[in-house]
């Protein structure tokens, strides 16, 4: 008998601490707050401390430091209107001689990302600015672009089953939500480009499957290609690392390695055969486009570069991460 009220008893009580568990997630309360900043301080960090550099080479496929740059070039410090964890996922734009890049930044308080953007007048010494687009969800890889004189900006919304396209009302601050391009999927690193006069968009499911759609406008009749995925379940190569680039007339799409562990390093691939039935690529070179280094700021990893031909050379923003 006495066995038996003592099984019911931590019966009652198990019942009792997963009811009350349920009204802490439900209704916030206490210790809700406590337990949500423990929760973001063990999983913010969990995939390393990221910051953005700058890599220079007289290809794209011979990158490095300059010496005349001191990398990182941006890092969580810089950022002042918010408390960043870390910033990475860097894209740029050079307008009017002046160069803007848009990233990642990892605001600790509410453990989700957020899109801010700096300036530089020669691309080596970045201010940072402000963030310029904040949402109920996480936000990351702001692949940032210019078209028929406007500026548009898709960043990954994977939270949101989407992939959101927002175009600039006031460059580089202002940006307004036009709407979705894709709906349904959990959507990662969406990498757009235009080849014979034809939007072409790379995404990744969370599973790791590389799909490619196409569409005749930017803003509606995106379709899936027959071949998808044209990639699957592999995460050394399935997962897009930056900007799709041309090189010598030929296309090239970026790639992150995340196997063994989360952004180790970036390949390139040769697009051989790009139409509305087929595709066919080539892995450009067995040594990656960036690396991880051992140490300093990007000793454990690199997982984005965002190519530009600058004069006679070609100027990337990356980032890093240093464990």
């Amino acid at each position: 008998m006495k066995r038996y009220l003592n099984y019911s008893l931590l019966l009652i009580i198990l019942i009792a601490v997963i009811s009350y568990g349920i009204e802490i997630r439900k209704h916030k309360i206490f210790p809700y707050e406590y337990l949500r900043k423990v929760h973001l301080y063990l999983n913010l960090d969990t995939r390393g401390l990221w910051s953005i550099g700058v890599y220079e080479g007289a290809t794209p496929f011979n990158l490095s430091a300059p010496e005349n740059i001191f990398n990182p070039v941006l890092t969580a410090k810089d950022v002042d209107d918010i408390d960043a964890s870390f910033v990475a996922d860097p894209f740029m734009l050079l307008k009017n001689r002046k160069y803007f890049m848009f990233f990642e930044v990892m605001n600790r308080e509410t453990g989700q990302g957020d899109i801010g953007y700096a300036e530089s007048t020669d691309g080596r010494k970045w201010k940072y600015r402000k963030i310029i687009i904040d949402e109920g969800f996480h936000l990351s890889y702001p692949y940032v672009f210019e078209w028929a004189n406007n500026y548009y900006l898709i960043p990954e919304s994977t939270k949101d089953s989407s992939v959101r396209l927002y175009k600039a009302i006031s460059f580089p601050e202002k940006w307004e939500y036009v709407g979705n391009l894709l709906t349904g999927d959990h959507y990662k690193d969406s990498s757009i480009f235009r080849h014979k006069d034809k939007w072409w968009m790379f995404v990744c499911t969370e599973n790791y499957d590389l799909n490619l759609y196409y569409s005749n406008h930017l803003l509606t009749g995106w379709m899936p290609h027959p071949m998808n995925p044209i990639i699957k379940l592999n995460k050394h190569i399935s997962r897009p690392g930056g900007r799709v680039f041309v090189y010598n007339d030929k296309l090239y799409r970026l790639t992150q390695d995340d196997d063994p562990s989360y952004g180790i390093q970036v390949f390139a691939f040769e697009i051989t055969k790009l139409s509305e039935k087929t595709y066919e690529e080539k892995i450009a070179s067995e040594t990656p486009i960036v690396t991880k280094t051992g140490s300093g700021w990007n000793a454990a990893g690199m997982h984005n570069v965002d190519l530009h031909k600058v004069g006679s050379k070609w100027i990337s923003v990356v980032d890093g991460r240093n464990k």
